[in-house]
């Protein structure tokens, strides 16, 4: 009768490669993170991981829509006098972003660099109401970073800011 034995290094390759494979079956199981939008006003900074992100490619008008409703899970306080920093990984910066105030689209052409810097008191000006009067100037603020080409959204990033003294 023949028995099959293993030398100490045969145990020891074949433990390796097990190991091996159970790492890269829990890998394969991992969605890939977005990338990633980060604000910071003085010394206090946030980031976050996009609230709709489709891995590059085009986001509906419909999702679009229900995302820019979403709320904001970060936040930071602003006076009007603070400087609030913007910045985006480059994969973002790449295709060009833009940025929402309160699900408004508050500029037109894409910004195609990583970093910019926008006074605070821009994004508590008072708004105009339907009646086309000056309404009151707002409180708090949901900026969302939206990744853009120019014509078709590929992600959306929100952050509320609170205006502060």
């Amino acid at each position: 009768m023949t028995s099959l034995r293993m030398t100490a290094k045969g145990r020891r390759t074949a433990a390796a490669l097990g190991a091996v494979s159970a790492g890269l079956l829990v890998l394969a199981a991992c969605d890939k993170p977005t990338p990633i939008a980060t604000v910071t006003v003085g010394s206090d900074s946030v980031n976050t991981e996009a609230a709709c992100y489709k891995g590059g490619d085009t986001i509906s008008e419909a999702e679009i829509k229900k995302c820019l409703a979403k709320d904001a899970e970060k936040s930071l306080t602003v006076g009007m006098d603070d400087k609030v920093r913007f910045g985006v990984d480059p994969e973002i910066a790449d295709n060009g972003w833009t940025l929402f105030i309160n699900g408004q689209q508050a500029e037109q052409e894409p910004y195609k660099k990583t970093y910019r810097t926008i006074p605070g008191n821009a994004f508590f000006s008072a708004g105009q109401s339907a009646d086309g009067s000056q309404g009151a100037p707002l409180k708090n603020a949901q900026v969302s970073i939206v990744e853009t080409d120019g014509s078709k959204l590929k992600g959306i990033w929100h952050f509320k800011l609170k205006k502060g003294e």
